[in-house]
């Protein structure tokens, strides 16, 4: 098993996506959560080609806390299917991933 994940979900809004990283923080799902602002999509929605402007959510957490934080994420998220996908982090710094998994108990 891997020590820690990156997660991605994309946001509506800056405003949501401010609610969402510092709910997850808070409730100690996410070590940290990166806004990204300003990125373009282009998506098929109920057979569309769609294209938005939307915030990126890169969360790092611990695969321990990755059931729970998709589940809230989830809950608080104003799409109907938002975008949570999990990918592991095969190298960091020591004293960075050791402080990650520290946040997240």
């Amino acid at each position: 098993m891997q020590d820690a994940l990156l997660i991605f979900s994309t946001c509506s809004d800056d405003e949501e996506a401010k609610r969402l990283a510092r709910m997850l923080v808070e409730e100690k799902l996410a070590a940290c959560v990166n806004v990204i602002r300003g990125i373009e999509s282009v998506y098929r929605w109920e057979n569309n080609v769609e294209t938005a402007t939307e915030c990126l959510l890169v969360i790092k957490t611990v695969p321990e806390r990755f059931d729970a934080l998709s589940e809230r994420l989830q809950a608080m998220h104003s799409y109907q299917v938002p975008e949570i996908i999990a990918l592991p982090i095969v190298g960091g710094a020591e004293k960075y991933v050791g402080w990650l998994k520290e946040q997240c108990k």
